[in-house]
């Protein structure tokens, strides 16, 4: 076999050519299989294309396995799918050709034979098939000279770009996204394609573009995607908030950094140290609300007070758009945001526990996320300042540490609940409640009580003569 595999992916890919044989069809092994075995990456995805029925040959195929997996198949587009307890993932489909109308993302699908279904294929890289079938069994059939695109770290399309980007316009986020993650170039005439064709992006759905902006974003180097992106204009189309942040701005001597390329070097900085997507988003998304808050202090310079609360307001809405979830982890970044400066403000000399136990508490289980998206912030050219951001931000960590092995304010939760103020004072839920309640949680974050339940009591029955509140008889 030309490409070189384990001797269970010989097992699989027998019990593949056998069921092919007995049911006459002629197949290949296609695709991102074939690209990652030459390139030697780690892959469980293999992709099979029969001249036949694709969802009858995946049928035979399982049947060969223990367990038997349950095969998911779709009439429609003639594609079937099982996966197996290793978790390697088989995909089979028949060869076909396809064609596109203008005004549709959906392809116009008929029968074909395996060089019809590689033509069809998005890039060289792509359209590379090795054979299943008795009489060539393992010669690699590569019409487009792919092998020797992977040598040069090309990505180039198979045929004109234009017909193939106009046909499926998501091919252009995928030309950015295998660039971006086997570090190749888009070759000229393809990279002349995208930039033709970037407003055929809106006919795809929000969904598969999330979906390819997301492995971009989780590639070792994301900032490279990001500026393809940028610099072809697809960028401006799928995330145009993110367009407003590039630029800098001079008057009167005084200019800022260009925040496009601060936070692709930030994303970078944090992707080197988490391969967490939605700590990355938090990169991508921290700076957000600076073109808004963007304004000129006359003898001071350039300003951007309060973007960071701006940025949390305005981390839903991109979620939204963007269909990311709307859940813990949207809430996630959110905090991230919004809390991105305060630790930078505890660098500073003669700050209080009580600064310390309130970072504490808004990050809680967050903190050691929000300490990393600080670190990768600092971009500074001049690695004197590097160092010494980096040893400041050790010292708040220290700080921190003590103080809450001291007051134990991280996932604190308050000595006295609502629900026994409400019972020692005959109240149902109510302003009176949450008044005490955070008359409460500031005492103890300010350091007035220690965070203790005597303490608390004690502070919560002072609070309540003082709102003429008296505890209810028994």
């Amino acid at each position: 076999m030309y490409i070189s595999c384990t001797q269970n992916e010989l097992f699989l890919l027998g019990k593949v050519a056998g069921a092919a044989e007995e049911l006459g069809m002629e197949t290949y092994l296609v695709g991102g299989f074939v690209r990652d075995k030459i390139l030697q990456r780690e892959t469980k995805d293999a992709d099979f294309v029969c001249v036949g029925d694709g969802i009858e040959l995946a049928k035979a195929v399982a049947k060969q396995l223990q367990p038997v997996p349950a095969v998911d198949y779709f009439r429609n587009f003639g594609t079937a799918h099982f996966k197996l307890p290793d978790g390697f993932d088989f995909e089979f489909v028949g060869a076909r050709k396809e064609s596109y109308r203008n005004d549709s993302r959906k392809p116009e699908v008929e029968p074909g034979t395996i060089t019809d279904d590689q033509l069809r294929r998005d890039f060289t890289i792509n359209a590379l098939a090795v054979s299943l079938n008795k009489n060539n069994y393992g010669r690699l059939i590569d019409p487009f000279n792919g092998v020797k695109d992977l040598e040069d770290k090309i990505i180039r399309t198979p045929q004109d770009p234009v017909l193939t980007f106009s046909d499926d316009p998501l091919r252009m986020m995928r030309a950015i996204r295998f660039a971006t993650q086997l570090g190749f170039n888009i070759e000229e005439t393809t990279w002349q394609g995208i930039t033709d064709n970037v407003e055929r992006i809106r006919i795809v759905s929000q969904e598969r573009i999330t979906d390819e902006l997301n492995k971009i974003v989780l590639a070792s180097k994301p900032s490279i995607g990001f500026d393809l992106l940028y610099r072809s204009g697809l960028l401006k189309v799928i995330f145009p908030p993110m367009v407003e942040l590039a630029g800098a701005e001079y008057k009167d001597g005084h200019g800022h950094k260009d925040n496009f390329y601060h936070t692709l070097q930030v994303l970078d900085n944090l992707a080197a140290n988490t391969g967490d997507l939605w700590l990355r988003w938090a990169a991508i998304l921290h700076d957000i609300a600076k073109p808004v808050t963007k304004k000129f202090e006359e003898g001071h310079g350039w300003t951007f007070h309060g973007h960071e609360a701006v940025g949390g307001r305005m981390v839903p809405k991109i979620f939204t758009r963007l269909k990311l979830p709307l859940n813990e982890k949207m809430r996630l970044v959110k905090k991230l945001v919004e809390l991105h400066l305060r630790p930078i403000s505890l660098t500073k000399e003669n700050i209080t526990d009580s600064a310390i136990r309130r970072l504490l508490f808004d990050a809680g289980e967050d903190f050691d996320s929000l300490m990393m998206l600080c670190e990768a912030d600092i971009t500074s050219k001049n690695k004197h300042k590097v160092k010494r951001f980096l040893e400041n931000f050790q010292l708040v960590r220290q700080r921190c540490r003590e103080v809450e092995d001291k007051d134990h304010i991280r996932n604190w939760q308050p000595p006295i609940s609502g629900e026994l103020i409400m019972e020692t004072f005959g109240l149902s839920p109510s302003k009176p409640v949450g008044i005490i309640k955070d008359a409460l949680k500031d005492a103890i974050l300010d350091g007035v009580i220690p965070n203790n339940y005597e303490a608390a009591w004690g502070f919560m029955l002072e609070k309540a003569k003082q709102m003429d509140l008296k505890v209810k008889k028994p």
